[in-house]
């Protein structure tokens, strides 16, 4: 009972505010009975070690008028590319291509090991909990390769929602610093940046990492970042983006909009979205822009 309740709790990272209980029920039942798997987590923070993961299928949406940005959003853990897709292609920013990818079913230690979509393992939401640093340049290679193909005059961008969100802040340390965890370039220029929901992953190092690079420092002043959370969060409490907004801040990431939403669950809302219409429109100088 215990891992169901947490599942469905995490589940309904749906950009939707209300889901249907009775599926996410069935799928941990599925999972928990046509799928187990004998797993120990000994390597939660040093590396998933799964061994070659899949990812799922990816959504596009194409642009209405003049494509003049490109970005991945990356949703939330147990959900698929596809459920923010949809949300996406109703927004008013005609001049965004979006690439919504769907990420692999893997082991998740916070299930006790059972599977689902994942971009990175995870058994813990605190700045003590290990990173799971292979699962995280995983993810945010990926998402790097879909952008890697774009035309050069297209401005790119990372967003997401809870570890969707989480990935997207972990792929901007990854820009500024111009590498990945294991040291492995980091091959693309973002210009925008949005995490709703989420946390910052490897919190602990971001700072002393940026001390050490002139060049990081000054990547990071520029990069525009938009980060959303709810007072009313029970799944990633509100503190959790606070302090990560915080931590950013310190590493030296001039640029950062941190907004909280009085009441918010774990889903968003228009009035979130709308802000963020607003926001993306003028970080990335979309026609019709105006200002923030």
């Amino acid at each position: 009972m215990f891992l169901t309740a947490i599942f469905l709790q995490f589940h309904s990272t749906s950009p939707i505010t209300s889901f249907n209980k009775k599926s996410s029920l069935v799928c941990i039942l599925y999972f928990g009975w046509s799928k187990r798997m004998s797993y120990n987590n000994p390597n939660t923070g040093s590396g998933s070690r799964t061994g070659r993961l899949e990812f799922g299928r990816t959504h596009v949406v194409r642009p209405k008028g003049t494509h003049q940005a490109t970005i991945v959003w990356l949703h939330g853990l147990g959900d698929k590319g596809s459920s923010w897709s949809q949300l996406l292609e109703t927004l008013p920013l005609p001049n965004i291509k979006w690439i919504c990818p769907t990420a692999p079913s893997r082991p998740v230690a916070l299930f006790g090991g059972f599977p689902c979509t994942a971009w990175f393992d995870m058994g813990d939401i605190s700045e003590d909990a290990p990173d799971d640093m292979e699962g995280l340049d995983a993810s945010a290679a990926h998402v790097a390769n879909l952008l890697s193909t774009e035309p050069a005059d297209i401005k790119l961008g990372v967003g997401g929602f809870s570890m969707g969100a989480a990935t997207a802040l972990y792929s901007a340390t990854c820009r500024v610093l111009g590498q990945y965890g294991n040291g492995n370039p980091y091959p693309v220029n973002l210009s925008a940046i949005v995490g709703l929901s989420g946390w910052l992953p490897c919190s602990r190092t971001l700072r002393n990492r940026m001390e050490r690079s002139r060049e990081a420092s000054r990547h990071a002043a520029s990069l525009p970042i938009l980060i959303c959370h709810g007072t009313g969060d029970d799944v990633v409490a509100h503190k959790h983006g606070e302090k990560s907004a915080q931590t950013l801040s310190a590493a030296g990431f001039q640029n950062l909009m941190f907004r909280t939403y009085n009441g918010l669950g774990h889903y968003t809302i228009p009035e979130e979205t709308d802000e963020l219409c607003t926001w993306l429109t003028a970080s990335l100088g979309l026609e019709g822009s105006r200002s923030y």
